[in-house]
Parts: C-alpha cells; sequence; structure tokens
C-alpha cells in the first residue's frame, strides 16, 4: 500500500528550516513503574512497564498456537474457520522466513497470547497481521521486529473493519506499529519504539470512521527521524489520523515521541479529544490540520515541543510554534458532528513551549500550488476542479475553497509557564491568532491581508474566562504584531474576558 502524507501547513521561513533537519536522536522510551500524576486529567495506565497478562490456559475450544512450530500461527489460521480463537502459548512465535509471510486472519477471530507470549518478525517479515476479514480481535500478545515499509503498518496492514486490539505491546517496528479501519478499538496497549507512527489511522477511499483510542500508553516513537531523512514530509508522530471521521481519543498517555503526540491531518472530523496526558514530545503535543469539529478537554499537558520550538527559535524564526497548534481547521455547522465548532477547554498546560496557536495559511487552497494536502479539497468542495478564476473569487466557492480556522473557542484553561524550566529567555512564551501575507498563487483571491483579517476579527475565534500564570505574550494578525495582556484583552481585539494573568509567577 502505497500514498502520500501530506506535510504540515508552514510559513515559509519554518519550511525553510525543515531543510536542515530535525534535532537531538532520542534516547530509548521510558519504562516509568507507575503513571504520571495528572493535576486536571484523570489516571492513565503505564501499560508499557506493567502489561497485563493475558490467560495462562487456553480457553474452552480455542486452538493453541506452539511457538516451537515456525509458521503454526499462519497455518493454523488459514486451516481453521472464521470465528476461531487461537491462543499463543508462552514463548516467541515466528512466521516464515519470507518477508511477505503473515497472519492472514477470518471474519471474527481472536487471537490470545498467553503471558510471555511474543511474535517477533526477526526483521525479516514485514506484517504481522494483514488481509480484509472484520472484528479480528488480537490482545495479551507482544508484536515487535516487523519491517513495513514507510507508511504502511503492521498488525492490520490493510486496514480491515472493527478490529479491537486490546493489551497488545506493539514496539520496535519499522514503518507503523499499527493501521486502523472503520469502527477500531485500541485499548490498554503499549504502542512503543516504532519507527514511524505508533499508529497510522489511515483507509484507502477513506473516510475512517468511528475510531475509539482509549487508556493507550503511546511513547518513543519516530525512531527512524522521518522528519529527517524526508524534507518537510509531516510523516511522524505518536498518532497520526488522516480522514477519520468521528474519534475518540481518551485517557492515553502520549509521552516522549518524536515529533509530535497527536497528528491529525487533513478532512478528519468530529474528534473529542479528552482525559488525556500528554507530555514530553519533541514537537506539538497536539496538531489539527485542515480539520473540522473537535473537543479538546481535560487534558493535562505539559513539558512538549522543547526539541522543535527550541530549534526554530535559535534559528531566528519568529513564528509561533505552539504545543496546541490548529492549522486551518475550524467549526463548521455543515459538517455533521457532535459539536460544531472547536472547543478547547479545561486544560492544564504546564510548562510548554509556548500554548496554542490558531494559523491559517492565505496560499493553501483547494487547486493552489501552495496546498501541501496535494490535491485534496475540503469536506464543503469535493470538486477540486471548480476552486480557480473566475468562480472563486466570490460566494460560495470564496469560502468553501478553503480550510478556515473559525469558531474555535478557548475557554477555562490553566496557563503555567516557568521559563527557568523551559530554560529558554523568548519565544516560548506565546498565544497566537495569525496568517501571512497572501501572495501565491498569483490569481489567488486571498492576497494581502484578507485572511489574517478574517483569522484574526472575522471568523468568531475567541479566548475567554482563562488563567495564565507566567510571562504571557500574544501574537496577532502576524507574526509582527506581539501584544502584552492588556493590549490582548483591549479593542480592537478584545481577547480573554474574564481571564486573569500573573506575570510574577512561574518565572
Amino acid at each position: 500500500m502505497r500514498f502520500k502524507w501530506r506535510r504540515r501547513a508552514l510559513p515559509v521561513a519554518a519550511l525553510a528550516v525543515l531543510a536542515t533537519g530535525c534535532v537531538s536522536t532520542p534516547g530509548p522510551p521510558s519504562e516509568p513503574t507507575a503513571a504520571p500524576s495528572t493535576s486536571g486529567a484523570r489516571s492513565v495506565a503505564g501499560v508499557c512497564a506493567k502489561p497485563a497478562a493475558g490467560p495462562a490456559k487456553a480457553p474452552a475450544g480455542a486452538v493453541t498456537v506452539d511457538p516451537a512450530k515456525t509458521g503454526d500461527l499462519a497455518a493454523k489460521t488459514k486451516n481453521s474457520p472464521a470465528n476461531t480463537t487461537f491462543w499463543l502459548k508462552p514463548g516467541t512465535h515466528r512466521l516464515e522466513a519470507d518477508r511477505y509471510a503473515q497472519v492472514i486472519p477470518k471474519k471474527g477471530n481472536r487471537y490470545l497470547g498467553a503471558p510471555g507470549a511474543v511474535l517477533d518478525g526477526r526483521r525479516t517479515n514485514q506484517y504481522a497481521f494483514g488481509g480484509t476479514a472484520r472484528d479480528v480481535t488480537i490482545s495479551h500478545l507482544t508484536v515487535q521486529n516487523f519491517v513495513a515499509p514507510h507508511d504502511e503498518g503492521v498488525v492490520n496492514h490493510d486496514s480491515a473493519d472493527g478490529w479491537v486490539i486490546e493489551h497488545a505491546t506493539i514496539q520496535r517496528n519499522s514503518g507503523a506499529g499499527l493501521m486502523a479501519g472503520a469502527r477500531q478499538q485500541v485499548r490498554a496497549s503499549c504502542l512503543r519504539a516504532n519507527g514511524q507512527y505508533g499508529m497510522n489511522a489511515y483507509k484507502a477511499g477513506g473516510p475512517l470512521k468511528d475510531l475509539v483510542v482509549e487508556g493507550n500508553e503511546i511513547t518513543g516513537n519516530n525512531t527512524g527521524d522521518w522528519e529527517r531523512r524526508r524534507e518537510g514530509c509531516g510523516c511522524t508522530g505518536g498518532v497520526k489520523f488522516w480522514a477519520v471521521d468521528g474519534a475518540d481519543i481518551r485517557g492515553n498517555w502520549v509521552h516522549d515521541n518524536r515529533g509530535a503526540g497527536l497528528w491529525a491531518d487533513t478532512n478528519n472530523n468530529d474528534f473529542r479529544i479528552e482525559n488525556n496526558v500528554l507530555e514530553d514530545n519533541d514537537g506539538a503535543a497536539l496538531m489539527y490540520e485542515t480539520s473540522y469539529n473537535a473537543v479538546i478537554r481535560k487534558n493535562t499537558i505539559r513539558r512538549n515541543n522543547w526539541v522543535e520550538g527550541r530549534e526554530y527559535a535559535e534559528r531566528g524564526d519568529s513564528f509561533p510554534f505552539a504545543t496546541v497548534y490548529l492549522s486551518e481547521s475550524g467549526g463548521e455547522p455543515r459538517v455533521h458532528a457532535r459539536t460544531d465548532k472547536i472547543e478547547i477547554y479545561g486544560n492544564v498546560l504546564e510548562d510548554n513551549w509556548s500554548g496554542i496557536t490558531l494559523w491559517e495559511n492565505a496560499d493553501r487552497f483547494c487547486n493552489s500550488p501552495a496546498n501541501t494536502s496535494s490535491g485534496d479539497c475540503t469536506l464543503l468542495m469535493r470538486d477540486t476542479d471548480r476552486c480557480k478564476r473566475p468562480a472563486i473569487a466570490k460566494a460560495p466557492l470564496y469560502g468553501d475553497c478553503r480550510w478556515k480556522t473559525q469558531r474555535v473557542d478557548i475557554h477555562d484553561n490553566r496557563f503555567t509557564l516557568d521559563k527557568s524550566v523551559v530554560k529558554c529567555t523568548a519565544k516560548c512564551d506565546r498565544m497566537a491568532v495569525l496568517s501571512n501575507y497572501g501572495t501565491y498563487p498569483k490569481w489567488s483571491p486571498y492576497k494581502g491581508e484578507k485572511v489574517a483579517e478574517a483569522i484574526t476579527r472575522k471568523q468568531h475565534n475567541r479566548w475567554h474566562d482563562n488563567v495564565y500564570v507566567g510571562p504571557w505574550q500574544f501574537v496577532v494578525h502576524d507574526p509582527s504584531r506581539v501584544l502584552d495582556f492588556g493590549q490582548w484583552q483591549a479593542t480592537p481585539y478584545q481577547q480573554d474576558t474574564g481571564s486573569t494573568l500573573d506575570p510574577r509567577a512561574g518565572g
């Protein structure tokens, strides 16, 4: 399976920085003995350090799989009917020594690992579980050392629907540990130290509907450092979501990933991201890009973006790279979802490199060469070819041919910053709502300050009733306008009504 991931929409200065690649290589992912404390999010389990044990004996009616027989799992799957339960005995199970050897489940199959059961690809097999059978369950099993190609995955390689992955450890694989299909549930699992993603939620021909990711530990992924290897690929992180319609991402511990922790990229819709702990990721904790309608609430978000934010700042980039980064994303009532806006509330953000940035690239729209989503168009305008002169200059195409950062409601959050903890002197202390000066292509109807004025003052983006602790600044309209709290609250911007700021605390 091959497809193109789309890089994030960054300003020109930032894209120039990407040409040199990412910085430091992190050490092995941490394996804490306990879950982190969560001032604002409910407890999440440190499942990598202490995975739940599977059944010590074969369940009644189950087919027993012998680790001493190479290829036993694939062979018994082939020779058994649909809806069979397989119990993998303790030990290391192997497939035949062929790169394409894999298990092809049948509908309703269940794969249960005994304590100590491991399926090992030996850096030889590309895929562990593939095929299109629905409603497959994989639990209490470690899957490791498979070598899926770039942008491909090891478990559920073909994005079949209705799979349940629970109490599993998926680690040290190339590519993505998991792919995803519609109605997939990933629960209480460890997605650790995979070469590209812990999970790549993509389904050819999408959209991918009704995804649940709950109670997992997602750590140390992107060991292949793909942003360095492929300039600006936008193809990394703990989890990447592409064209997912309906997702509940809750109670996960997403930490120490190279790049972003969670990244929803292009025509995702109806996300609920809640009660997670997102910490110590090299890039943003959360990126929501060219997507729609989400609730982001009750998360604990701390110490993210130190590596990437510092890199850009030290190179003189003035763009406010943030820990929660919304790029061309907003609420849209015409796209069906459980909400018609993006609401960010009840979160605790502590000692991150900057806070929340709302960004809209004036040059990025359907049919523009600057559209890094390579041929995709908005959910309101599927026919990209209609987005051209002269029709694009007037309603409805003027609005419907671009992803808009609009109807974003940011309230009742706590933002704390101690620069001595972050070890920064500047550019780590910003909230922002901004765009660039539109210049490209020459036929664009969005040239000049049109988009900057719209995102700042006309598209119903609002901060209110937040608490700020530390020396926060606020960027509006474009990177050159940096305001203090009083200016941010005053006319003409009138942001953060009902909010408070204590600049003395937190460094």
